[in-house]
């Protein structure tokens, strides 16, 4: 295996300036950099000093060691949920369920998350454990129920799993039948190539879609497959076992919600002090909590607040403080976090070390500092995610024939597969037919001029049928370019996949292909070679060559 490194855009501003450690703005915003040792040093001082703010260690790797044996977990696994129970501190990353896990970048985190892990184990001489936090509580169905996949005949193909009738709850609450999983299963295995890998492949998902109900399950099932060797812990979000351990802290965001609300406000202007746009709006009556309602099917119902009353966005129903505070403490799997608690959630479930983050994530994370601090907690290291581009042998192959360099294909396809078309044109087809354009105007300009001599009006009839013959002359070169263009078919489909291959639909493909055509055609082989891949703490892009 071979890689190499692009600087593959990022498209946040405030993102690229933590990656470059802008004092100003990480100080600010940030507290820590993920790219000085000596940040990972303090942090973990911060966390052997402050346990008495989180949850107990036991309670939490109790709940975590009943869910990950459910989806199958190795014994490198449990052994470090075993190390959880004794306090060890963790490198967590996380990413809504998808269908057969989503877009590669899902596994691109994953793999950020266990080599964070792993180099921050070397470095403070801990055992640092690497945790996967699924945010099955997110109720966006159509945000994780597909999957892209390259077919065997070259073509991208979405891959859907229909939503089950009833409410708007969370992803791990929506179930899914064992004739929809088949229907599944069948789809992919019927969209894929042949290979030597195919049938074990297909055998393993099916197997996993015996004992899964819901996208979550999935999800979790096939993570454990993939990095059950490399002891990856999984947590899901919306599991009930893991929310009566958060009842605490769930109980402390109502009862200091105004604080809250006052701290990701006034981050929020700090963000764009600095001349930065929200990634993440703050409304200024928002609760930054979701309800689950029991008499609507359990739909997720995001909270609003006046005074000390709770409601919904169109104040259809509505709840007091001590209301929810009770259910806090009785019922805690009714309640949810959103994108602005659940960082909290996180750091008073986890002893966090330091969090994987993408680039949108990295910018909404700023508005949580002052949150933090108004709890007595600090924000965690900020780690950004490695991501990759995989090329395959025939890819690798191909640009080298056609002198196809990886920003080639990135940066202008375009114009690099038509600079190789016009190349082939031996007959130098552009320049003739522009030839005959000119001499056709030469000709026919003085016969205009005598024609407009002799009548006014004819010499704007004149330019009229001019511009309609150039047209047609033009339109006889665009057909013959086409037909001589066919003798090269074959070339610009090879050019075109490479396209499709690492930038499909015109996207870096980490964000649209998954992983299903990888363990399909590669095996395991593949992920080892991306967990092989040196790790680097501030992220980056590299391009690696199965």
């Amino acid at each position: 295996m071979s890689q190499e490194r692009y600087r593959l855009p990022v498209g946040q501003a405030l993102t690229e300036a933590y990656i470059d450690n802008k004092n100003d703005v990480v100080a600010a915003l940030y507290g820590y950099h993920a790219g000085v040792p000596q940040d990972w040093e303090r942090r973990w001082d911060r966390l052997q000093r402050g346990g008495d703010a989180r949850a107990a260690s036991a309670d939490v790797a109790s709940a975590l060691r009943e869910y990950n044996e459910r989806q199958g977990a190795s014994p490198e696994t449990m052994r470090n949920i075993g190390a959880m129970a004794e306090g060890a501190p963790v490198v967590v990353g996380g990413q809504q369920a998808g269908l057969w896990t989503g877009p590669l970048l899902v596994i691109h985190k994953a793999v950020s998350v266990i080599g964070a892990a792993k180099s921050a184990s070397e470095q403070l001489g801990v055992h640092v454990v690497p945790v996967f936090w699924i945010a099955g509580e997110d109720h966006d169905w159509d945000e994780a129920n597909h999957a892209y996949v390259v077919t065997a005949d070259q073509e991208l193909r979405k891959l859907t799993a229909t939503k089950p009738d009833g409410s708007r709850t969370s992803v791990s609450r929506t179930k899914i039948g064992s004739e929809q999983w088949e229907r599944l299963v069948s789809e992919l295995e019927q969209s894929l190539p042949s290979s030597e890998f195919k049938a074990s492949f297909m055998e393993t998902l099916r197997g996993l879609a015996d004992r899964c109900s819901t996208l979550s399950d999935m999800f979790a099932s096939i993570m454990a497959r993939l990095f059950g060797s490399e002891g990856l812990v999984l947590l899901d979000a919306d599991d009930a076992a893991l929310r009566r351990v958060e009842a605490p802290m769930f109980r402390t965001m109502l009862e200091r919600n105004d604080e809250l609300s006052e701290a990701y406000l006034s981050a929020a202007e700090r963000v764009k002090s600095f001349g930065y746009p929200l990634q993440a709006e703050v409304a200024e009556d928002g609760a930054n909590l979701f309800l689950f309602q029991e008499n609507k099917q359990d739909e997720r119902t995001l909270l609003y607040k006046r005074d000390d009353v709770f409601r919904d966005k169109r104040g259809t129903v509505s709840w007091t403080k001590q209301e929810l505070l009770r259910l806090a403490d009785e019922r805690p799997e009714r309640f949810s976090n959103n994108v602005m608690t659940r960082p909290l959630m996180q750091d008073y479930v986890l002893p966090v070390l330091g969090v994987v983050l993408g680039p949108g994530e990295i910018a909404y994370w700023a508005t949580t500092g002052d949150a933090f601090r108004t709890l007595g907690m600090e924000m965690p290291i900020i780690v950004p995610r490695m991501s990759f581009t995989l090329v395959d042998p025939f890819v690798v192959k191909h640009m080298a024939k056609y002198e196809l360099g990886f920003a080639d294909v990135m940066e202008r396809f375009d114009e690099k597969r038509a600079a190789w078309l016009k190349n082939q044109d031996n007959l130098n087809l552009e320049q003739r037919f522009g030839e005959a354009k000119s001499a056709f105007q030469s000709m026919y300009a003085p016969l205009l001029a005598l024609a407009g001599s002799i009548e006014k009006g004819l010499e704007k009839i004149g330019e009229t049928n001019t511009a309609k013959i150039i047209e047609q002359i033009a339109y006889m070169e665009s057909k013959t370019v086409e037909a001589f263009n066919k003798q090269f078919e074959a070339s610009t489909r090879r050019m075109d996949r490479i396209k499709q291959t690492l930038l499909p639909a015109g996207k870096p493909q980490e964000r649209v292909i998954g992983m299903a055509g990888y363990w399909n055609r590669y095996g395991d082989d593949w992920l080892s070679k991306l967990l092989a891949v040196p790790y680097s703490r501030t992220g980056g892009h590299e391009i690696v060559y199965l």
